[in-house]
Parts: C-alpha cells; sequence; structure tokens
C-alpha cells in the first residue's frame, strides 16, 4: 500500500474516486458510462501502482477489498467510533476527532459500476472480483457499522402497493351511459 501515488482532492469525484483519466464530456456517453469509465480507470491504476503490479486476470475480491479501504483515505463521511461520545447520534452537537471513511452508498455503486465494467472489458461473469462473497459481506458490514454509527438503523425500502382505496375511486368522473343506437331493442 506505501507505493500507491498520493491523490490530491482535486482529482477526487464526487463518490470521492480519484480520477486519473483527463476530464472529457461525451455527448453520446451517459452521465453513469462516464463514471464506470473513470472508476474502472482508477482501478486500473491502483493495480498498476500495486508493489508488485497486478494484472487483471491475478485480482481477487482481497484485492477488491484492500483498494476500497485504500479509498477511504478520501471519505468525506464521518464515521463515529463506538468510544465516541456521540457513537449512535444523528447530529452530533460538536466535532470529534472520529475518521472520515467513504459511504457505504458511494461503495456500493462503486462496485456495481466496477463490476459491470469487469464484464465489459472481456472479464468472465464467474471470475469477477467485484461479486465475491467478500466483498458483499465487505459492504454488508460497513453498511451496518455506518447506521449504527449515526444512530439511523438501515431498513430495506419496501415496494409500495396500491391501495385498494385508489382503485376503487376513479380521479376523474365517468362519462354518462351512451343511449342505445336506433333500431336496437
Amino acid at each position: 500500500m506505501d507505493s500507491i501515488q498520493e491523490v490530491d482532492n482535486s482529482s477526487i469525484s464526487q463518490d470521492g474516486v480519484a480520477s486519473h483519466a483527463p476530464s472529457s464530456s461525451s455527448s453520446t456517453a451517459s452521465r453513469y458510462e462516464n463514471q464506470k469509465r473513470r472508476d474502472w480507470n482508477t482501478f486500473m491504476q491502483y493495480l498498476k501502482n500495486h508493489r508488485p503490479p497486478l494484472a487483471l486476470s491475478w485480482c481477487s475480491g482481497a484485492h477488491v477489498l484492500e483498494f476500497l479501504r485504500y479509498l477511504d483515505r478520501f471519505g468525506k463521511t464521518k464515521v463515529h467510533t463506538p468510544i465516541c461520545p456521540f457513537y449512535g447520534y444523528p447530529n452530533p452537537p460538536a466535532p470529534c476527532p472520529c475518521p472520515f471513511r467513504q459511504a457505504w452508498g458511494s461503495l456500493d455503486a462503486l462496485i456495481g459500476r466496477l463490476r459491470a465494467a469487469f464484464e465489459e472489458n472481456g472479464g468472465k461473469p464467474e471470475a469477477n472480483p467485484f461479486g465475491t462473497r467478500a466483498v458483499r459481506l465487505y459492504l454488508r458490514e460497513v453498511r451496518d457499522l455506518q447506521s449504527k454509527a449515526r444512530g439511523i438503523s438501515y431498513e430495506k425500502k419496501k415496494r409500495k402497493r396500491p391501495s385498494s382505496a385508489h382503485q376503487q375511486t376513479p380521479s376523474l368522473p365517468l362519462p354518462p351511459p351512451r343511449p342505445p343506437p336506433p333500431g336496437a331493442c
């Protein structure tokens, strides 16, 4: 990890991911595609700077976890430790020395983009290091730790179902019934 080049904050994107690619706006690529490309380039640069340098084919879930921990250096989310007096408070009243980390949502989105980019760049789905069990468990652990540190429990969003009251009450009045056509019995 000592061999990783330090990244100045000016090259950190909104998600806290270092961007080594020149910033060019493309009208044909979506924002998601551009971010995915930047994230992929950042990960490839990380592998290149790794000591010893790693080929993508040798990359494992452990290397992905190492990369995610490296990214924590550039995090902007204060995560209170269990010994902090503000642990479990959503809005602490005073500053504390707790570390800044990458937000769980940012890491989750990053892994999703990198997982897709791996396969788009010729990787086989069954060999995708971004989809390993270790990475999924790490993300779950980060989510749980951050939600406890903020005092806000994470609950999976439930799908809303239309209630029966909405189905019975039409939003527009119904037109009056048509009279039968002439000559009909």
